[in-house]
């Protein structure tokens, strides 16, 4: 049986990794479908304390990750499908394989969002959809795209394609942008960057070879119907957490997220379960707030490890 298993490898995961192995846990990491989490497709990260220059994503996850195995962490590549908490013995479920810690740190992270029109999932991945910029952006050299969203996150979408792209338009449903300040005056005030406001896409059109030609949209307000010529489509309208196989184990709100216990952002209603990073924190979602929610978990872990030893 093992001392602890984390399950995911974002900032959450890895910083939680480093922490337990440090204090001879020996923990166990599961990377899921995504290793290295949401940040190994940021191109570059200019908010994480002690890089003033700046960190690619990718190098921070590869970072930590290596950090985290100097230290004696053992990753294992494993999506797990089910879970059963008890007091004292969990057992992780992955297809045929079975897995029992005495306690679990979930750091699942989050998917992105998609919309449900048609077209999407057709073009998606390969033929011009994507939810990606940093991964897919390139491939868009000299070409116009679209970027669906209006927050944080499609105008830094936005913002990154305007390195490749002979256009960007950003189509959004209301009539001002709900990302921070900062990021929406940036995206207004780029000369490559138009905004459609009041704007609800409906189908994305491919050509003949079965690729994206354009998003044919309708005007919230004047009911207008039109067709925005592109050949990508960026999706930027928020993320769903990794949580379907906690359902009926932990308390989860409307959204899907974790819920923790109240007083704690690690805590959850079953001792020796901890949760951390974006598939608990809807609020935040920053990469320095997921390792820290990860510090916790571990120490928390820790703590509860050695009074069941006592």
């Amino acid at each position: 049986m093992e001392n602890i298993v984390i399950i995911g490898t974002g900032c959450a995961g890895f910083t939680a990794a480093i922490y337990a192995a440090r204090a001879n846990l020996n923990p166990l990491v599961l990377e899921g479908k995504q290793p290295g989490g949401q940040l190994t497709t940021t191109s570059e990260v200019e908010n994480f304390p002690g890089f003033p220059e700046g960190v690619d994503g990718f190098m921070l996850m590869d970072n930590l990750r290596k950090q985290a195995l100097k230290f004696g962490t053992k990753i294992q590549n494993s999506f797990v499908d089910s879970v059963e908490f008890g007091p004292d013995k969990k057992v992780l479920k992955m297809g045929d394989k079975t897995l029992e810690t005495k306690s679990v740190i979930i750091a699942t992270g989050a998917a992105p969002r998609l919309l449900g029109i048609p077209g999407e999932l057709e073009m998606y991945g390969g033929k011009g959809v994507t939810t990606c910029a940093t991964c897919d952006g390139a491939f868009y050299r000299d070409m116009d795209v679209v970027v669906i969203g209006g927050g944080d996150s499609a105008c830094e979408e936005a913002l990154f394609l305007t390195r490749f792209c002979s256009s960007v338009t950003i189509l959004h449903r209301r009539d001002q942008l709900r990302a921070s300040k900062i990021m929406a005056e940036r995206a207004i005030e780029n000369p490559k960057i138009n905004v459609l406001w009041d704007t609800k896409p409906e189908e994305i059109n491919p050509d003949a070879e079965g690729k994206v030609q354009s998003v044919s949209i309708t005007n919230l307000k004047t009911g207008e119907k039109d067709k925005v010529e592109c050949r990508g489509v960026f999706i930027a309208i928020g993320h769903i957490p990794n949580t379907k196989c906690f359902e009926g184990i932990l308390p989860l709100d409307e959204n899907g997220y974790l819920i923790p216990e109240k007083g704690s952002s690690v805590l959850t209603s079953i001792p020796g379960v901890y949760v951390a990073g974006d598939c608990a924190d809807h609020i935040y979602r920053q990469a320095i707030t997921a390792a820290g929610m990860g510090c916790q978990a571990a120490i928390e872990a820790e703590r509860w490890l050695a009074e069941k030893a006592e």
